[in-house]
């Protein structure tokens, strides 16, 4: 066994010849990307993962070598493993039939406190947008520059697309006048009606008419006369509202001044510019909001955040073209020119920027079982010679799973994701966010081509102090959402975690190599480039414990399992004789566990 700690620092290194890349040729530098900016901005490279050289020996069993390598990886939750080089399996994926949609990514909005800013910014922008207002956002004028006109821009809230824009209507006064229009005409309808059809003893019996006579906003009526007269009347006639009380100010109560009154878009109720805290110097040129609207709008829960679906669908030679044209047009040079630290503080700069929106594309998750695999496989068609040797390979990871060593083979449904591998394509900047994985099992990611996968660990005994930091770092987005790092859409920088002693790990993981992920380590990374992936758990025998801790922990989080583990474990037992040795041993120390903890929980049932 041999350990090395690699520090490659050019992203041409490891690089295989991938479906859609180009050639790519300086282009203009955009806005987003500048020298200044990336030397302005401090990041302190994680220390390194260990990476293994398996011998042609070691490598013929990967359970029985990621065993003996787990003592000094498994201190730090990652490792990336380099086969010999003989072993280049092909890629089996038809890339003319592969098509995919990936997900959007705005990256600020991955970063724990970078989002709890712009949930902040959106709050604010919103209480302004609902009375007529919109939020501006200071800019940075640049040194000798006399366009004062441009240094504010508007802020364009990230919640709610609705929101991204608001137009006013054509006249300052539209709305509230078209609405007094529109309903004053219905009043003079109204009193037209009534009029025809009054009685001089329905004026005298009608108090809402005498008080009108005398306070009411319009003209006076001529004549009236509060005389009683004994003649019977003709019509009973009731009043079931006051027309004219809906343009009574709610705050002072009185209807004059009418071209002071607002109406409110939410609830139609009317107040004077001049009786609202504070006062307003004019009629708002958007839709406007009571307080009372206000306050109810901006006090309800934040919705929670999740990746979009892109709009359109991608074959591997398209996404190839558009990654490959994002990274040469973003740093002005050609994309396998780009050293990987440059993109990697890059990528940390803008994700905790509030003020620089920069989307990507990813195609995460996507089904071997719908689009085949990038390894051969023993019921592929038209396998080349030299294929069959990968398709049976045991470090292939639609066998690795389902090895003799490893438990998830006793599992009969095929658990997408988890038994049954994923795979992903990658362009500049595409994240996976900090997770660990289902019932704590390990995962084993094979990058097949493409550009380098840049990873961050914490080992698995530091995951509940990594936990702990990331609700102290953020506890606005834990506040509403509790399981928020079961989503997998939250990214923190790696320096604030070792800031808080939480020891964070990197690597980066070139084609034709393996990272490996442990129990319960915390993992999350980006891409360098244009890239596909494939990755898939696994379960050996000395995972059974963790496997049942992990259970205990999702009960107490109120958390779906994804399979049942006292099933797994009860299956296995049921057939001793075809159990390895060692799962044999721990099999039967997780079933003393199982029987004892059903007691005390019956007998807690018992006595409840």
């Amino acid at each position: 066994m041999t350990t090395k700690i690699d520090k490659q620092m050019n992203g041409n290194n490891g690089i295989k010849n991938h479906p859609g890349s180009s050639k790519s040729s300086p282009v203009k530098c955009n806005d987003h990307y500048s020298q200044y900016k990336e030397e302005t901005f401090q990041f302190e490279v994680p220390p390194e993962a260990p990476v293994f050289y398996p011998t042609e020996e070691e490598f013929q069993d990967p359970l029985a070598y990621i065993a003996k390598i787990r003592p000094i990886a498994e201190n730090t939750g990652i490792c990336k493993i380099k086969p010999p080089a003989h072993w280049q399996p092909p890629f089996a994926v038809d890339v003319d039939k592969l098509r995919f949609t990936p997900r959007i990514q705005r990256l600020n909005e991955l970063e724990a406190k970078t989002r709890v800013k712009l949930n902040f910014l959106d709050q604010i922008a919103k209480f302004w947008e609902l009375q007529g207002s919109s939020l501006k956002i200071p800019m940075k004028i640049e040194h000798g520059s006399e366009d004062t006109e441009k240094a504010d821009k508007d802020y364009k809230p990230h919640g709610i697309v609705s929101r991204m824009q608001i137009k006013p209507p054509p006249e300052k006064n539209a709305r509230r006048s078209k609405r007094f229009e529109n309903d004053e005409s219905k009043t003079e309808n109204l009193a037209l009606k009534i009029k025809e059809e009054k009685t001089e003893d329905d004026e005298v019996g009608n108090k809402e008419l005498r008080r009108l006579q005398f306070y009411g906003a319009g003209p006076k009526m001529a004549g009236y006369d509060d005389k009683k007269d004994t003649k019977p009347r003709s019509k009973n006639i009731k009043y079931d509202f006051d027309p004219l009380a809906k343009y009574v100010c709610h705050n002072c109560n009185r209807g004059d001044a009418e071209e002071y009154m607002l109406l409110c878009d939410g609830c139609d109720d009317s107040y004077h510019t001049f009786c609202l805290m504070p006062p307003l110097s004019e009629i708002p040129k958007g839709d406007w909001r009571c307080p009372k609207c206000v306050a109810e709008e901006v006090s309800k829960p934040m919705e929670a955040f999740g990746f979009e679906q892109a709009q359109r669908e991608y074959t591997l030679q398209q996404f190839g073209e558009m990654a490959d044209q994002f990274k040469s047009e973003y740093f002005n040079m050609p994309v396998h020119m780009v050293p990987t630290n440059i993109v990697e503080r890059e990528f940390w700069r803008i994700v905790s920027s509030i003020d620089e929106d920069v989307t990507v594309e990813y195609g995460a998750d996507l089904h071997t079982m719908d689009h085949g695999s990038g390894f051969p496989t023993k019921s592929s068609s038209n396998l080349f010679p030299g294929d069959k040797e990968y398709a049976e390979s045991s470090w292939n990871l639609n066998n690795l799973p389902v090895l003799e060593g490893s438990v998830l083979g006793y599992i009969n449904a095929d658990i997408s994701g988890m038994k049954v591998p994923w795979m992903y394509v990658g362009m500049c900047f595409a994240t996976f966010c900090w997770h660990n994985e289902d019932h704590w099992s390990y995962s084993i990611n094979y990058l097949h081509w493409g550009e380098a996968k840049t990873w961050y660990g914490v080992p698995g005994s530091r995951a509940e102090s990594f936990e702990e930091t990331m609700k102290s770092a953020a506890p606005e987005l834990f506040h509403s959402q509790p399981d928020l790092l079961h989503q997998l859409v939250t990214i923190m920088n790696p320096n604030i975690l070792m800031n808080a002693g939480v020891p964070v790990y990197r690597t980066d993981q070139h084609a034709g190599e393996f990272v490996v992920t442990f129990p319960r380590a915390y993992h999350a990374g980006f891409n360098q480039g244009y890239n596909f992936a494939e990755a898939v758990n696994f379960a050996p025998a000395d995972w059974l414990r963790m496997g049942r801790e992990c259970v205990l922990h999702y009960s107490h989080l109120r958390r779906f399992c994804v399979f049942s583990h006292d099933e797994l474990v009860c299956k296995m037992a049921l057939d001793p004789e075809k159990l390895d040795l060692t799962i044999a041993a721990a099999t039967y120390q997780d079933m003393l566990v199982m029987v004892d903890t059903e007691k005390r929980l019956r007998k807690v049932l018992l006595d409840w």
